[in-house]
């Protein structure tokens, strides 16, 4: 595959992935669970899972049991948890793919052991409990006599036990501390009644690197993963890099004479006669269809003008004279000293990075380097 052949596409670095991974891995001091969900935070699944894989990885954690499946499907033979919802209906297909489920209340576990005591199997889940962010897992004073009925159930093997932290990114706050220690004496608690699960994971990637303490036997990175900041107080570690690049290229340059509009509503008029350009990506892509987006082209910011396409979108090049077609355009990434990153749109999006990377459109075709 050559990135020649494309209008816009994404670059993926795998080698900065593993040498990310190995990082958190020596940060952590334990098994680290890559979490690939939403198609691997933007960067493509199937290639990134198994670049894990081959990096160390002995578990995957996904969103959905469709997700699981997939990576079955692409050959990927490490531990898969899904950390979001299943069907009880699902369960046969989560057994025979050797895929591990999150039991987070009473009637969805009672549900899991029905089904599997139904197929004569044993269904492997983990147990999340609900330390504070009011999501998903069971409330701490339910915990107990919860952990019992899995640990009773002849059709369900309690694995491990979790939960997960609202506010590690934003170490100010005691609420993280706050979490730990109530997931710390719920595990003494079950650990007094002879129930101990082999594998105990809290943090996500803004925990992995602030709380030492809450890094149990296994920690589950995400964002920190393809090199991107959890939040704007938490930095990441020295040789942690994003290892995607979104591109795409100036197709068009006409000039229009003054007063002319531009895109769809006119929300932009030309004030003089004016360069401009168009570059083929648009919202159908992930480009968000609002004012103020700026790309790179031959290493200089060039301000998006009138509103985003859904497949094209305008540039005012009077200031880039020296700009051609076919030109590649940084919409991601960095050129010749200059940089764009997924964190910079967010901020102007007002939003997270998490949210840009996650919204970049499968559409897109992805293209791998192993540098």
């Amino acid at each position: 595959m050559n990135s020649d052949n494309f209008g816009t596409w994404l670059e993926i670095d795998l080698s900065i992935l593993r040498k990310n991974y190995q990082i958190i891995k020596e940060i952590s001091g334990s098994m680290v669970m890559p979490v690939v969900k939403a198609n691997a935070y933007g960067h493509g699944l199937e290639k990134v899972a198994a670049c894990f894989v081959s990096a160390g990885a002995e578990w995957l954690g996904v969103a959905r049991i469709e997700e699981a499946l997939l990576l079955r499907e692409a050959g990927i033979k490490s531990r898969i948890l899904v950390l979001g919802y299943t069907s009880p209906l699902r369960v046969a297909h989560a057994i025979k793919a050797n895929v591990t489920l999150n039991a987070y209340d009473f009637d969805v576990v009672r549900a899991y052991a029905e089904q599997a005591a139904n197929l004569g199997e044993k269904l492997i889940i983990h147990a999340k409990i609900d330390t504070g962010m009011g999501r998903l897992g069971i409330r701490a004073d339910q915990a107990e006599a919860f952990v019992s009925f899995i640990n009773e159930n002849p059709s369900l093997e309690m694995e491990g036990m979790f939960t997960h932290f609202a506010c590690a990114d934003e170490p100010g706050k005691p609420y993280t501390a706050q979490q730990l220690d109530q997931f710390n004496r719920i595990v003494e608690m079950v650990d007094k009644k002879g129930i101990r699960p082999p594998i105990l994971h809290a943090s996500n990637s803004a925990g992995a690197l602030v709380y030492p303490d809450a890094r149990f036997n296994m920690v589950r990175a995400g964002i920190a993963l393809y090199g991107l900041p959890p939040s704007h107080e938490v930095a990441l570690n020295e040789g942690l890099q994003p290892a995607l690049a979104w591109k795409t290229r100036l197709i068009s340059i006409k000039t229009l004479p003054a007063g002319h509009g531009v895109s769809y509503g006119f929300k932009y008029f030309t004030s003089k006669e004016e360069r401009i350009g168009v570059i083929a990506v648009g919202y159908g892509d992930g480009l968000r269809r609002r004012p103020g987006n700026q790309v790179l082209i031959r290493g200089k910011k060039i301000n998006i003008i009138g509103s985003v396409c859904m497949d094209q979108c305008m540039v005012q090049l009077d200031e880039l004279p020296e700009a051609q077609i076919g030109d590649e355009v940084i919409i991601i990434g960095k050129q010749n000293g200059n940089e764009i990153s997924a964190t910079d749109i967010a901020d102007d999006w007002g939003t997270i990075n998490y949210e840009v990377i996650c919204g970049l459109a499968a559409r897109m075709p992805r293209y791998y380097l192993n540098k």
